[in-house]
């Protein structure tokens, strides 16, 4: 663990003389950290505020770490305490979250998150965040198991007096209430008294040691959770070329016990061909054996979804199991082989090196992903890639390997469904975005899926909404054609997209946006994502029913074929306004970005172009959609309102659900 090693005393003397935020911002500038202006007045004003007290608590030398680092995490814990228990003498840690506010409020009905003056977004009440991180660090330091009492916690809102901030009730759990202490300035007193009790007055330097040097491994309780939570939601049947890809992993687990070589686990397949249904079923079943597990992805989206799949309890706040999943940068300086096994979902998204604020990986990211673990499992498709600095590819993985001189375990998953499980629409988008390399045909029907193009925005939403209304799952997306005001103007979004006298904004941006609006990474899972437009960073990994995809401006019809406008793009990643220069590969992202946007239906897509000369060109490919009765032609039917809502099925093979669940149209596979 990464953390700035000090004494409440050096605290008190650096402050004294101006050099405490140098030491600290230089300490983490050197790890490759960013530091604002905003953190060094912090360190400045609240680290002396604690220090106060452990000095008058007679503690002056205890062992400080400051700005210590979550394993596995860019997460940083403002202190932690670190010496022998004042009666045990077993070592003893207090995890403190440090707060300038002088006044909260509370924002949600179940008060753990608070308002607070000068802030934009609501905020985690201190109590559960220090609560959380307790939690956190006894999940995954085998140090903190033997001694259940070992981790306590504690917020210090030194600017606060206690009226102004809300409290949360005391439960009947006194472990618990232990991690999620409040202090403010007019308890000082209780504070010391706390302190005193809490730590030998001597300093425990192996304490401290103990836990910056220790091993970094998911607890068995953690392990036995997450088997329970991923089990619990839903039942995954793996067929075919899936089965064979999860026995191989399997099969790589038990070789790795007998010290066999290390095999690296390579499964590729298109859109809802089961990625993450083995994905899934690996976390359990490995999790259920208690093995070391985590899975890998590098959306945040995408991530923050699958977390909440993953929990029978998707809304819990506590988010237990949140911390098995990753991003791909968070294992840049693991050691090797510290986990059994690491599950890369939708590894078309890998980097070429890790990065995390200014810090950069000294090896490829792949082939920190292929050390980190016993058992390395890649689950990807090629044609998936939408950012210039993704390098994922079943070749670029199979050539790491062969560098490491490791062999490849290879399944293909020639089975989608996705689509209506139709492989004849998967091919006429392939057809359609000149992926195939042959030119456009007209869509032949298929009874299984649905195809349909609208004369107007207005009418593809009028029958999508007739759908979502009717209990199924409903979204409209757009190529990124249009400029995005990230900033919400009072209690709505700015209805960025445009096409003559129709209007939407895009999804919401950042975690907080007005009540009634999701925040973007729940755009394709919330039922109130209709009102807005998706984009491909919250499309891609996700599926619905029913999918109306724009087609913007950077994708049009010349000459018979679809040709790609890059200059129309607002996407930086493809077309650079301030240099105006198009990114590497604009192109081809171009049109993986669509494939993506076009193959998230599970039951039918409708397509619009806001470009008149491909409208006319799709109007000779594609049937027309028609009122009130929409997808009449052969192989287009109707939308019809189902009688009885139920989940769609991305990446679920068979399309059985354990039970009856809220409408919920995510399968998430993965993405980086």
């Amino acid at each position: 663990m990464l953390a700035f090693q000090t004494t409440p005393k050096q605290i008190l003397d650096l402050a004294e003389t101006g050099q405490l935020a140098g030491r600290v911002g230089a300490h983490l500038a050197r790890a490759g950290f960013r530091v604002s202006d905003s953190e060094r007045s912090s360190w400045q004003r609240s680290l002396p505020a604690l220090a106060e007290q452990l000095v008058s608590a007679g503690l002056a030398d205890l062992d400080a770490l400051v700005e210590c680092q979550l394993p596995r995490s860019s997460r940083r814990i403002d202190v932690i305490l670190a010496g022998a228990g004042l009666a045990s003498r077993r070592p003893a840690y207090l995890v403190v979250e440090l707060k300038q506010w002088s006044t909260a409020t509370v924002y949600d009905e179940a008060e753990k998150l608070v308002r607070v003056p000068g802030l934009v977004d609501p905020q985690v009440h201190p109590a559960l965040q220090v609560q959380a991180y307790c939690s956190y660090l006894e999940d995954f330091l085998p140090v903190l198991w033997e001694w259940p009492d070992s981790v306590h916690g504690l917020a210090y809102l030194h600017n606060a007096d206690s009226r102004r901030i809300p409290t949360l009730p005391v439960g009947d759990d006194a472990a618990l209430d232990r991690r999620r202490m409040v202090f403010t300035r007019d308890r000082v007193g209780q504070l010391q008294e706390y302190l005193a009790g809490r730590f030998a007055p001597w300093r425990d330097a192996a304490a401290a040691r103990r836990l910056l040097q220790a091993p970094v491994r998911p607890s068995r309780q953690l392990l036995a959770v997450t088997a329970e939570e991923v089990e619990n939601r839903r039942h995954l049947v793996l067929l075919d070329e899936q089965r064979a890809a999860y026995e191989l992993v399997m099969r790589g687990v038990r070789w790795a016990d007998q010290g066999r070589r290390k095999r690296v686990v390579l499964v590729s397949g298109g859109p809802g061909s089961g990625k993450s249904a083995i994905a899934l079923t690996l976390m359990a079943s490995l999790a259920r054996e208690r093995r070391s597990v985590a899975h890998a992805t590098g959306s945040r989206a995408f991530r923050k979804t699958v977390q909440r799949y993953a929990r029978s309890r998707p809304f819990d706040p506590q988010q237990r199991t949140a911390p098995m999943f990753h991003y791909f940068m968070d294992f840049m300086n693991e050691p090797p082989d510290s986990l059994d096994v690491l599950i890369c979902d939708e590894a078309h998204r890998i980097r070429n090196r890790s990065t995390r604020g200014d810090r950069r990986g000294s090896k490829p990211q792949v082939q920190e992903l292929i050390e980190v673990a016993k058992v390395p499992v890649f689950l990807l498709d090629d044609d998936q890639v939408v950012r210039p600095n993704e390098v994922g590819s079943v070749a670029m993985i199979r050539s790491a390997a062969e560098r490491l001189d490791l062999e490849v375990d290879f399944v293909h998953l020639g089975a989608q469904f996705r689509c209506g499980g139709s492989p004849r629409y998967e091919r006429w988008v392939l057809h359609l975005l000149g992926l195939a390399g042959t030119r456009p045909y007209a869509w032949a029907g298929d009874d299984s899926f649905r195809l349909a193009l609208a004369d107007s925005p207005q009418q593809m939403e009028a029958l999508l909404r007739w759908a979502h209304d009717g209990g199924g799952s409903a979204r409209i997306s757009a190529g990124f054609c249009w400029p995005w005001t990230e900033q919400p103007r009072g209690r709505q979004l700015v209805p960025d997209v445009r096409i003559g006298s129709w209007s939407k904004p895009w999804n919401a941006a950042g975690d907080h946006p007005p009540r009634g609006i999701p925040a973007g990474s729940y755009w394709a899972t919330e039922r109130s994502g209709f009102e807005q437009v998706g984009c491909i960073y919250t499309a891609q990994g996700f599926e619905y029913d029913w999918s109306g995809v724009i087609l913007g401006r950077d994708l049009v019809a010349r000459n018979g074929k679809l040709v790609c406008q890059p200059v129309e793009s607002h996407d930086s990643a493809i077309f650079d306004r301030r240099r105006q220069l198009p990114g590497q590969n604009a192109e081809r992202l171009i049109r993986n970005a669509y494939k993506v946007l076009l193959t998230r239906g599970m039951r039918g897509t409708m397509i619009y172009s806001v470009d008149p000369e491909t409208q006319d060109f799709l109007a000779g490919l594609v049937p027309p959609a028609r009122v009130p009765r929409a997808f009449e032609a052969p192989g287009v039917a109707r939308i019809v309102p189902p009688a009885q809502a139920r989940p769609s099925t991305q990446d679920h093979p068979s399309g059985q659900e354990a039970g009856p669940v809220r409408p919920d149209p995510v399968r998430p596979h993965g993405d980086q």
